[in-house]
Parts: structure tokens; C-alpha cells; sequence
């Protein structure tokens, strides 16, 4: 069959299974949004502004596993998407971002909405195209979905002249079942040898650690990954991005690690002789300062992407490959060989690991008279059960999240870890929505945060998506404010948030539900009437303490055994 570019874009997408498209039309891009017009299997999704078609996607892809796709207009449109392709990059998304570009004759003009977005994204996409032929455009969109979404996943941008997809030129069409690039070839298995040698190391360890990260969420290995931990018995923690991937409610799990990770895995952290590294990337926010880092450990480090061994911290034992693969090959050869750990040295490192658990680090003080931030989310997850979809913007509310609703399944956090953006939690939680629609969805936001994108709440109305947004509204950017107390001696400069709206009637006035709760003895009953509005948007404005602050914390420059716990029990600890 004939088609011309725009029908070719669309017809793409069919053949990619897509069934949601997150965007917000505009002159460049309004062939394809007439060929959407004309079909009914691909869902668009307009949204109030191209961040929040991008955070959308992103939420969708981290939902689901399939790649979020985005539609945009050029100039404007493309560069109000970075962010959010900088967002899914950071965190390793598989997203396909289709931005209009203008005529091909006029770039290099300056045009009207002319920008370099090939030159703009360079820097934050896995890969980009610029497609300069109708006839090309089947199998770039092949590429860029095959690229997205194998290997290391990220974003891809495909950028399309507006004569590209003129509907008056029309190419016969056929989609290719799959693609050859010489230069990407991402491996699947990893080397025998290297996981034989991985299973005798960490088999023969006195105090092994189990560190997982957002690439077992993304390579759907938590199920290796579990029977992983339960058939060793080794204890496992996991970063921002990894929770979910053990289940948090589990006694082997040791909780999150790094800035704001419990007392017991960072400890563990500092003590381990070997250190099993599964999908993570040893970032600054779990480091710590990488001269101090696991000082007593030989690593090992399972990741799909070769850039990301020995990166930032020396590895010994390198293992690149897809996770569940690699997870898969060490199971068996445990199996096979009956390679049993060190039971005596295990249950004294058990024994350790439990002595630094009873200093209940995540313990707070009660209050009769004001909502700790702590306790909001501990009562969240007893009202909900843990069976939450949550997203989460970026601040105190997030880490108080983090810690305080544990995750039993993977696919149900969804949060903004490495680029740390602000506003991502609403338009993602949209995302969310719209892949599973009969789940339950909530937003957990500060009063900061929720201002970056709040007219996504029109979105929200317009296809009668009921999310549960939970505000915990402290009056400052709490995080920075933390900082200014503890590192710059009070002084706030600029982190209290003045002129707030009434969000009660702000959330009214999108048409959705509001409601206001600032009594700890009013909060339960309060969240089990909003989740119990099944069908409607309910806004909780949920007004905390707004002196708590994120314990315990490692501040920049520092080693995991040097954390700053709550004042209730140390001002600062310092283990050797």
C-alpha cells in the first residue's frame, strides 16, 4: 500500500503495538494530527504542555515496560520537551519523542519555530534522527523504537520536516520486522566464565550485600532477582530507582541505601566483603564519597551497558549482559554445583546487620497536634495497603515516600531519580493512569513541585482520570530548606514558598475534588474517604509540620558510616 509521511508515522505506531501517544499539536506536526484524526487504535493524549506530554510518556513506559511515546510541534514544542527527555534519559525510559521540524528547504533560515532539536537533544537522548526522506521514514521510526527500547533503554528523537509528512506525497509502505545497525549491537548474554567466577566469589563471602538498582525494574528480572536473595539468604538493598524489585516488606530486604538510606544498609554497605552489584550505577547519591566506598569489598557488577562498569567505582568482577539473563545463568550454575554459603559467617553478618536495625533509624516523633510528614505516609500505606500506583514529585516528600511506603512489587514507584525534576509526579501519575486505567494511582507532591505542572489537573479532567493527589504541603521547598539549615546556618534564602494558592479551591476550580486535612487524628478517615471516591480526582491538601526533615542523611562528601540521624537519636554518628 501507498501512504504518505504522516499515515506512514501513524501506521508505525500501529505496527509497534502503540495505544497511547502523549502531545499537543502544532503547525509542523499537523499532517500526522490529521492522520490521527482519521484512525481510532492509536489513543492520542493532550495534555496542557509539552513537560508534561513527556513526564506522561515516561510514567507510561515506567508502568508498563513498553516505550512512552510523545508528539510535538517545532521550535517551542520540541524545546519545552527536554526536560522531560533529559528525565527519561537520566533514568534509562524507553520513550520515542516525534518532533515536527519545518520545512526542509527553510532549516538553517532561522523559520518561524525553527530550532536545531537534533543539536538541542544530543546531549540527553540515546539516539536522534533527522528523517530527510518519505522514503526513509518507516524504517528510521523502526530504528528508533528498536533502540529505545534494547539495551541500556532511553529516549530517542525522531525529527520530521513538515514536507516530510506532506499528505499529497505518498510512498509505498511496508515496515520492516526488524532492523541491522553496524554500529549498536547490545549483548544479551553475559560471559560464562565471568558469572562462574561471580557465583564462587560471592558464595564464599563472610558479609555479602545484594545492590539493586532501577535496571532490574527495567529488564522485568525481579523474579530472578528474588529467588536470587531468598536462595543465598544474603541481604539486599535497593536505591531509589530499585525499589519494588525485592519486595520491602521482606526481612532480607535491609532498605534503601545511600543520602537518605536506612542506618542498617548503609552500615551494611560499609562493612561488606563482597558486594553484588545488579543494575545500578553507583551513583554520587548512593556513594557517597568513593574513596570510602565499600572500603573491605571486591565488586561485582551485572549491568547491561558496558559504560557503566567501573565508571565511577572499580569493579573486580565485570558481568555485562541483559540482568535476567545474567540472573538466570547464576541460578542454574547454584544449582547445578549445590554451592552453599558460609551458614556460620552468615548468620553472625545477620546478626550485625540486625544490631544496626534496632536503632530504628525511621522512627519519628508523634504528634497529637500537627501531621508529620512520616506519619502521612506511614497512614497512606496502611489506608491503601500498599497496593498504591505512586508517583512522586521531587523533594522531602519524595525520600519520606521512599522510606516510609514499602514496595512489593516492581512497576509501582515511579519517580524522578536521577535528573530530580520537579513537576514530573502529576503528568507521570496521568501516564500511569492511562496504562493501567483500573488501578488505583496516586501522586504524592509538595507545594513546590505541584506548581510546576499543575495544569496538567485540566488533563486530568478531560479524560476523567481519577488519581489520588496527596500534598503534603509544608510551606517551603523542604529539601532546599533543610539544606540551608544544616549546611548554610539558617539562612533561607528564597525557599519559602510565599503567595501559595488555596489548592482546595484550585483543584474545584479544574472540577475535581478538594479536600483539606491538618489534624493527625483526621488524616486516616480523611485519605479512606478520598480513595473511597473511585470515579473522581481528589486533591488532598495535607498540611505537615514543615520543620521535619529527611533522616538519616549523608551529606556530600561523606561515607556511609558517616550519617546524620534524627535528633531524637544522635546528633551525628560516625562508625569505623
Amino acid at each position: 500500500m501507498e501512504l504518505s509521511g504522516a499515515q506512514i508515522v501513524v501506521q508505525s505506531l500501529k505496527d509497534e503495538g502503540v495505544e497511547h501517544v502523549f502531545g499537543y499539536p502544532g503547525g509542523s506536526v499537523l499532517h500526522i494530527y490529521d492522520a490521527i484524526f482519521q484512525q481510532e487504535d492509536v489513543r492520542h493524549v493532550l495534555v496542557r504542555h509539552e513537560q508534561g506530554a513527556t513526564h506522561a510518556a515516561d510514567g507510561y513506559a515506567r508502568a508498563t515496560g513498553k516505550p512512552g511515546v510523545v508528539l510535538v510541534t517545532s521550535g517551542p514544542g520540541a524545546t519545552n520537551a527536554v526536560t522531560g527527555i533529559a528525565t527519561a534519559h537520566l533514568d534509562s525510559i524507553p520513550m520515542v519523542v516525534i518532533t515536527g521540524q519545518v520545512p526542509s528547504p527553510l532549516i538553517g533560515s532561522d523559520a518561524f519555530q525553527e530550532v536545531d532539536t537534533i543539536g538541542i537533544t544530543r546531549p540527553c537522548v540515546k539516539h536522534n534522527f533527522l528523517v530527510k526522506r518519505v522514503e526513509d521514514l518507516a524504517e528510521t521510526m523502526k530504528k528508533a523504537f528498536h533502540i529505545a527500547n534494547t539495551g541500556r533503554p532511553g529516549p530517542v528523537v525522531v525529527d520530521i520536516p513538515k514536507d516530510v509528512t506532506d499528505p499529497n506525497i505518498k510512498v509505498p509502505y511496508e515496515y520492516p520486522s526488524k532492523v541491522k545497525m553496524r554500529s549498536y549491537s547490545p549483548v544479551e548474554k553475559g560471559h560464562l566464565g565471568q558469572i562462574k567466577k561471580a557465583v564462587e566469589l560471592m558464595m564464599g563471602a563472610k558479609r555479602p550485600v545484594i545492590y539493586s538498582g532501577g535496571g532490574v525494574v527495567i529488564g522485568d528480572a525481579s523474579a530472578e532477582l528474588t529467588e536470587l536473595v531468598q536462595k543465598t539468604g544474603f541481604p539486599i538493598t535497593n536505591t531509589l530507582m530499585g525499589l519494588g524489585a525485592y519486595p520491602g516488606t521482606d526481612n532480607q530486604n535491609i532498605g534503601m541505601l545511600g543520602m537518605h538510606g536506612t542506618y542498617e544498609a548503609n552500615m551494611a554497605m560499609h562493612e561488606t566483603d563482597v558486594l553484588v552489584a545488579i543494575g545500578a550505577r553507583f551513583d554520587d547519591r548512593v556513594t557517597g564519597k568513593i574513596a570510602e566506598f565499600c572500603p573491605h569489598a571486591k565488586i561485582i557488577h551485572i549491568d547491561v551497558d558496558p559504560a557503566s562498569i567501573s565508571k565511577n567505582v572499580r569493579i573486580d568482577i565485570p558481568i555485562v549482559g541483559q540482568v535476567k539473563s545474567v540472573l538466570n545463568d547464576m541460578l542454574r550454575i547454584l544449582t547445578e554445583r549445590e554451592i552453599l554459603a558460609d551458614a556460620d559467617a552468615l548468620d553472625a553478618w545477620w546478626k550485625q546487620i540486625e544490631s544496626w536495625r534496632a536503632v530504628k533509624c525511621l522512627e519519628y516523633p508523634k504528634s497529637d497536634e500537627v501531621i508529620k510528614p512520616q506519619f502521612a505516609v506511614d497512614t497512606l500505606h496502611k489506608v491503601t495497603d500498599g497496593g498504591l500506583y505512586l508517583t512522586s514529585d521531587v523533594g522531602q516528600h519524595q525520600m519520606f515516600a521512599a522510606q516510609y511506603y514499602p514496595f512489593d512489587k516492581p512497576r509501582r514507584w515511579v519517580n524522578s531519580g536521577g535528573l530530580g525534576t520537579m513537576g514530573f509526579g502529576l503528568p507521570a501519575a496521568i501516564g500511569v493512569q492511562m496504562a493501567h486505567p483500573d488501578a488505583t494511582v496516586a501522586c504524592i507532591t509538595g507545594e513546590a513541585s505541584i506548581l510546576m505542572c499543575i495544569q496538567e489537573l485540566a488533563t486530568c479532567k478531560q479524560y476523567n482520570l481519577p488519581l489520588k493527589i496527596i500534598l503534603l504541603n509544608n510551606g517551603y521547598m523542604g529539601m532546599v530548606r533543610q539544606w540551608q539549615e544544616m549546611f548554610y546556618e539558617g539562612r533561607y534564602s528564597h525557599s519559602y514558598v510565599d503567595a501559595l494558592p488555596d489548592f482546595v479551591e484550585l483543584a474545584e476550580s479544574f472540577g475535581h475534588v478538594g479536600m483539606r486535612i491538618d489534624k493527625p487524628g483526621e488524616l486516616a478517615a480523611g485519605f479512606e474517604e478520598a480513595f473511597s471516591r473511585k470515579d473522581e480526582l481528589v486533591f488532598i491538601d495535607v498540611v505537615v509540620d514543615p520543620s521535619e526533615n529527611v533522616y538519616p542523611m549523608i551529606e556530600a562528601g561523606k561515607g556511609h558510616h558517616q550519617m546524620h540521624l534524627s535528633p531524637q537519636q544522635a546528633t551525628e554518628r560516625e562508625l569505623a
